[in-house]
């Protein structure tokens, strides 16, 4: 467990900073696009879209520019055609990783991430091999105020659904299985909890540890150039990270 929060606790630090907002609001917006145009703009019609308005505020992206999103992927009819795509390979020192994107051009995305993976020392892999490697959980992420009770919050997530708690330095983490995210998320929702994360990702099962200086420091520029390109919405791995 504490691997696996480790990671997404570096995720989720990465994403916070002021260099990436604009970035991850771009995906997002695309995210949104995606899942309206599949399932309509109504969050109550939609559990798709509820789950990514949640994940969309967590990343504290403004109510406005969330509301502006789903009303311009609702009224575009000749919008861009987006397709979801994942990309599985290993990096340096045998690192799992996992690509997804959404793309209107594969063979464009393809070959962005082919060309990172060759770069920094990993390869492209075929579909399967590495996947295997990952569980797909719902993760929930609530910082430690001070105001929060963790037997309460513990037994309203347990109640809900969750199928596992923990508490680390900053934050409480929720774990639960995919199909179980979304009355989870709603049910703590309802009881007035904050969100620093909400939503659905591949966990690694088990961790690869680098040594190598150099890998490492490809390691650390793979993640750093695929996550830039504007393709890509999420990069998971198994990188244990010091």
């Amino acid at each position: 467990m504490s691997g696996h929060s480790k990671w997404a606790n570096i995720k989720h630090k990465k994403e916070k900073t002021d260099a990436q907002k604009g970035k991850i609001f771009t995906k997002l917006g695309r995210e949104i696009a995606l899942i309206v145009k599949e399932g309509g703009a109504e969050p109550e019609a939609n559990s798709k879209l509820k789950d990514v308005i949640a994940k969309a505020k967590a990343a504290n992206m403004p109510n406005e520019t969330i509301a502006r999103s789903i009303k311009k992927a609702a009224g575009e009819i000749d919008a861009t055609n987006y397709e979801e795509i994942a990309y599985e390979g290993y990096g340096p020192g045998g690192v799992a990783v996992i690509v997804e994107a959404m793309t209107d051009n594969r063979n464009r995305t393809a070959g962005d991430v082919r060309h990172y993976f060759d770069k920094f020392g990993g390869n492209l892999g075929t579909t399967g091999c590495v996947s295997f490697m990952f569980n797909k959980k719902g993760i929930i992420l609530i910082e430690k105020d001070g105001s929060i009770n963790e037997d309460d919050l513990m037994m309203e997530a347990l109640d809900a659904g969750a199928e596992d708690f923990s508490a680390e330095e900053d934050y409480f983490e929720v774990i639960t299985d995919p199909n179980d995210f979304s009355p989870v998320r709603e049910a703590l929702e309802k009881k007035g909890y904050q969100f620093m994360q909400a939503e659905i990702e591949m966990l690694p099962a088990t961790m690869t540890k680098l040594t190598d200086p150099e890998h490492i420091k490809f390691m650390e520029k793979l993640i750093d150039s695929i996550e830039d390109l504007d393709d890509v919405q999420n990069v998971y791995h198994n990188w244990e990270q010091e």
